[in-house]
C-alpha cells in the first residue's frame, strides 16, 4: 500500500500550494462522509442492532425470515456502496503524485482479490479511529466552509446593492445610509470563511487526504469479510495472523453449514496492469424461495458502469413491492394512516380523497370490499371498532417502521449530492423495496379499513362521503 509512505512524505512549499484540494474539497468531503458512514455501519453495535432488525415483524414478515439471506442482502448493499466511494477516491487519485495514490483502482482490485494482507487492516485500532477523529474535523470544517461561502454568497449580493443605494443617495434619491455595521458584518464573514478555508480539506493536498480515504476503504473492505464472510464464501477470507484475539474469536463464532449463495467459481489470476475492459465479473448468485439475486464480485471502476450498476436496487423481483415500483407510494400511504390515526387529527374530504387516489386500481377495489363488509357489520355491532383500533395499532407497529426507513432511504440518497452526514445509513432490507407486495397490499388495506371504521365511531369527516 504505496499511500502509507506519503503521511511522512513533505513536499516543497510551492508543490505543495499546487496540490491543494480547493474547490474540490467539497466533493471530497462528501466522499468521505460515505465512507465514515460506511465505517460506523460496521461497528459491533451497528451489526447487532442489524440482527435484532431482522427479527422484527415487519421485516420477517413482509421480506424474509432466513437470516443468511438477508445478511447477504446487507452484505451486497454495503458492497456496492463501498464500490462506489472506492471509484470516486480512485478519481481523485489520479492527481496524486503518491503512485499507490493515482492507481487506486488496481490496489482496490488486488484488495477484493484477496492479494494485500488483511491482517494489517484492524477495524477500529487506535491508529484507524485516530485517523476517523481527523476525517471527522475535516468533514465538519469543509460542512461550516461550504455555509459560510453561501452566507457570504448572500451578503456581497446585498453589499453589492448597498452600492447602488450610495450611488442614489449622492442625487439625494434615498436617505442617509449607515453602512459601518453591514461592513462590518461582511469582514467578519470573510474572515471566518478563511479561517475555514485554512482548517478544511480546502487547505489539504490531494495525497494527504486521498491517503485517509484509500486506508479506510480498505479497513471497511476487510471489516465486510471479517463480518459477513462466514456467510459468504466467495469474499476473501481474513489471514488470523497479525489479528487481535478478539477479531479471531469473531471470524471462528459462526461457522454456516448452508450459504444462500453459489459463487460460480473461477480461476484467480494476479494481474498488475490496467483491469480489462473485456474480462467477464464474477457473479454472486442469491438464492430465495421465488427469485435469484445477482452481485457483481468485480465491477471494475468507470463512470459507466458504474450508472448502471444499482444491482442491489435492481434485484427486486416482479412480485415484490419494490419491483413493482410502489415503495415510495406505499410509505407515504402509510405514513398518512398513521398521521390520520391521531384522535386530534381532523381528516376532511380532500384529505381522504388525495389518499386514496394514492393507491392503485387493484388495491382501490380491495379497500372497497372490505370497506362495504366491515362498515355494514359496524351497523350491527359498534363494538368492532373497538376491535379496529386495537388492530389498527398492532399492524402500525412493525409496518409504520418499514414506511419510515423507505422514505429515510430515498431521502439519504436523493440528499447524497448535498450532505455531509457521517451517521450509518438506512439498508434496503429494512425497507418495503424487498417486501412481498401480496402483504403489503393485504395490510395497507387493512389499516386503510380499519382508520375508516375508527373515525366513523368517532364521527370525525372521514365517513361522511
Amino acid at each position: 500500500m504505496g499511500w502509507r509512505s506519503s503521511d511522512n512524505n513533505k513536499s516543497s512549499k510551492t508543490g505543495d500550494d499546487i496540490n491543494k484540494m480547493g474547490i474540490l474539497s467539497f466533493e471530497t468531503a462528501k466522499i468521505m462522509s460515505r465512507l465514515l458512514c460506511l465505517y460506523k455501519s460496521l461497528s459491533e453495535s451497528e451489526i447487532s442492532n442489524l440482527k435484532t432488525e431482522m427479527k422484527s415483524g415487519g421485516v420477517s414478515y413482509l421480506n424474509s425470515k432466513d437470516e443468511r439471506f438477508l445478511l447477504c442482502l446487507a452484505c451486497a448493499e454495503r458492497l456496492e456502496d463501498l464500490d462506489k466511494a472506492a471509484a470516486a477516491v480512485a478519481r481523485l487519485g489520479h492527481k496524486c503524485s503518491d503512485f499507490g495514490l493515482s492507481r487506486f483502482d488496481l490496489v482496490y482490485t488486488d484488495l477484493k482479490l484477496g492479494i494485500i494482507d488483511f491482517g494489517k487492516l484492524e477495524y477500529g485500532s487506535k491508529d484507524i479511529e485516530k485517523r476517523v477523529f481527523k476525517m471527522e474535523k475535516l468533514i465538519n470544517a469543509t460542512s461550516g466552509l461550504y455555509t459560510a461561502l453561501e452566507n457570504l454568497a448572500e451578503l456581497e449580493v446585498s453589499e453589492r446593492k448597498m452600492k447602488q443605494w450610495k450611488e442614489r443617495k449622492a442625487s439625494g434619491q434615498l436617505q442617509k445610509v449607515n453602512l459601518d455595521m453591514f461592513n462590518l458584518k461582511i469582514e467578519r464573514q470573510r474572515k471566518q470563511v478563511r479561517q475555514f478555508r485554512e482548517n478544511s480539506l480546502w487547505n489539504q493536498t490531494f495525497d494527504k487526504s486521498v491517503g485517509h480515504m484509500a486506508r479506510i476503504v480498505c479497513i471497511i473492505y476487510a471489516r465486510i469479510c471479517l463480518v459477513f464472510g462466514p456467510y459468504i464464501p466467495i469474499l476473501p477470507s481474513l489471514s488470523l495472523r497479525n489479528m487481535r484475539s478478539s477479531q479471531q474469536k469473531e471470524i471462528l463464532k459462526v461457522q454456516p453449514e448452508n450459504c444462500l449463495i453459489e459463487p460460480i467459481r473461477e480461476q484467480i489470476i494476479s494481474r498488475s496492469g490496467p483491469i480489462p475492459t473485456t474480462s467477464k465479473p464474477t457473479l454472486v448468485r442469491f438464492y430465495s424461495r421465488k427469485s435469484i439475486f445477482f452481485l457483481c464480485e468485480d465491477e471494475g471502476f468507470g463512470a459507466d458502469k458504474l450508472a448502471k450498476n444499482n444491482r442491489v436496487f435492481h434485484a427486486a423481483g416482479s412480485l415484490t413491492v419494490g419491483g413493482a415500483g410502489l415503495a415510495l407510494r406505499y410509505a407515504n400511504v402509510i405514513t398518512l394512516v398513521e398521521k390520520y390515526s391521531n384522535p386530534s387529527e381532523s381528516v376532511d374530504l380532500n384529505s381522504r380523497e388525495n389518499l386514496y387516489q394514492m393507491l392503485p386500481g387493484n388495491l382501490k377495489k380491495t379497500v372497497r370490499s372490505k370497506l362495504s363488509k366491515n362498515l355494514k357489520c359496524m351497523d350491527e355491532d359498534e363494538s368492532l371498532a373497538e376491535g379496529w383500533r386495537d388492530a389498527l395499532k398492532q399492524i402500525m407497529e412493525w409496518l409504520a417502521p418499514m414506511a419510515h426507513n423507505t422514505i429515510n432511504w430515498q431521502l439519504e440518497r436523493n440528499l447524497e449530492k448535498t450532505k455531509f452526514d457521517i451517521k450509518p445509513s438506512v439498508l434496503l432490507l429494512q425497507t418495503l423495496h424487498y417486501s412481498d407486495k401480496e402483504k403489503t397490499e393485504a395490510a395497507i388495506a387493512d389499516i386503510l379499513v380499519g382508520l375508516s371504521c375508527i373515525c366513523k365511531c368517532e364521527n370525525r369527516q372521514w365517513s361522511e362521503s
